[in-house]
């Protein structure tokens, strides 16, 4: 079974895959991270517990990217925000790109509730 074929138990890893796609993109578009969370919480209900832990941790990404991207954009004015922007940048990369690696393994996302790596 390719990695874009819908299992028997409803788990879609293509879908998963793809939202860590959307959430790279929207580095630069901006837009495309909303539609991934939409489709997270859309495929979460019917996924196996692989693909579930994925949709979880996707969905975690995006409320605490938008958390930690806010609170650092007050904090410009104290100067300490625009580190605290790049960590959340870099934050938001390697845990799409851990989340894709797990994914292409197989194997569910370690701890996708973490609010660190």
């Amino acid at each position: 079974m390719s990695d874009f074929e819908v299992s028997p138990t409803g788990g879609n890893k293509g879908n998963a895959n793809l939202i860590y796609i959307l959430y790279l993109v929207s580095i630069i578009v901006g837009i495309t991270s909303i539609i991934g969370v939409v489709m997270a919480y859309l495929n979460k209900g019917e996924a196996d517990e692989v693909t579930k832990s994925h949709y979880i941790n996707q969905i975690h990404i995006f409320w605490k990217g938008l958390l930690y991207g806010l609170v650092s954009t007050f904090l410009i004015a104290l100067v300490i925000g625009i580190p605290m922007l790049i960590a959340t940048l870099v934050w938001y990369i390697v845990r799409c790109i851990k989340g894709m690696n797990e994914l292409s393994k197989g194997n569910p996302y370690p701890n996708p509730q973490s609010w660190l790596l």
